[in-house]
């Protein structure tokens, strides 16, 4: 089988084990979350990895660097996230700074 370039980047690598703890982590919400900060908190983790992909099949390197400018804004939009379901008390304190220490990892 081939192997796309982008799935051998170490940040693509760990944004898919990112997304992957964070939909893990958000079957603990209440269901009236399913279409609030559920969805978004999962739709904010799987950007990252989206963009990183998508942007590692761009030609130039402007238009690389958008996609990964738009990764590292998801990654942004999903510490937000994560400060809304810390402050509802949906997350604990640990589980939020291991996740934010994971995106920080991962926006290096």
């Amino acid at each position: 089988m081939y192997v796309y370039p982008f799935e051998k980047l170490e940040v693509w690598q760990l944004s898919r084990k990112f997304r992957k703890e964070i939909y893990s982590l958000v079957n603990q919400f209440p269901r009236e979350e399913m279409f609030g900060l559920t969805s978004q908190i999962k739709r904010s983790a799987s950007s990252i990895g989206d963009n990183i992909s998508e942007g590692s099949a761009r030609i130039t390197a402007k238009d690389r660097a958008h996609f990964f400018v738009i990764a590292y804004s998801s990654a942004i939009e999903t510490v937000n996230h994560l400060i809304g379901a810390l402050d509802l008390l949906y997350i604990s304190e640990h589980d939020y700074l291991t996740l934010r220490l994971k995106i920080e990892e991962i926006h290096k």
